[in-house]
């Protein structure tokens, strides 16, 4: 049947779907800067189980999106998959969490999107698509400047789309550029492309899987008062 249940928790959004042969049988999620994943997370899962009159046996693999994102939002979304796919006994697929926010926004053959995370400061998460979904740049973690992603920019249309689109928009106010600021990583997207690699048999080893963190993790800590 390809019942799949879905997890999202790269960013602000924590959001949990369950879908059947990539149709969404019943999805809840919660956009909030207080990064509710940790409360949020499991209740989600057992909300969208009882909405699909489903049963956790019913699950035949767990889906979640894999980075570049939170660091702590990742981790606690890929404990939670490990944890389901080791009590039940079923594969885990990881999903690239830029790829499916790229496809929340759908372009012409002569366009290109570009999804873009916000990290710290004028830094951002980026990759490059195409109309198909194929990622014609590779992933970085990158400081946006006046000469970032010029190639694109003095050739095609661009659509820059996430939460470090304000960022860039500050640096090119042009008409060649549609900013979708309101894009957020959800579980929604994850159902078809989770489907798709489900009926490929594209797995992850649960044991040694780790999030797609892009960068170390910096602790960061408040100064001392002197």
């Amino acid at each position: 049947m390809g019942v799949i249940i879905n997890l999202e928790t790269s960013s602000t959004n924590c959001s949990v779907c369950v879908a059947k042969e990539g149709e969404i049988l019943a999805i809840k999620e919660l956009n909030s800067a207080n990064y509710s994943h940790a409360e949020k997370l499991h209740i989600f899962i057992e909300e969208v189980m009882k909405e699909a009159s489903l049963k956790m046996e019913d699950l035949e693999a767990v889906a979640v999106s894999k980075g570049p994102g939170s660091y702590t939002g990742l981790r606690i979304g890929v404990s939670a998959a490990k944890g389901l796919c080791y009590a039940l006994g079923i594969p885990l697929i990881s999903i690239s969490t830029l790829k499916s926010m790229a496809s929340q926004v759908k372009i012409n053959n002569d366009e290109v999107l570009i999804p873009v995370l916000d990290a710290r400061r004028m830094e951002v998460y980026s990759s490059v698509f195409d109309a198909e979904l194929n990622e014609i740049r590779e992933t970085k973690a990158e400081v946006i400047d006046e000469n970032s992603f010029k190639e694109y920019i003095n050739s095609k249309h661009i659509h820059f789309l996430g939460s470090g689109a304000e960022k860039i928009k500050e640096l090119f106010p042009l008409e060649s550029i549609t900013y979708h600021c309101d894009v957020v990583p959800s579980a929604k997207e994850m159902a078809s492309i989770s489907s798709d690699k489900f009926n490929a048999s594209n797995f992850e080893d649960v044991a040694y899987f780790e999030p797609y963190y892009l960068k170390d993790f910096v602790l960061q800590t408040k100064k001392a008062k002197s």
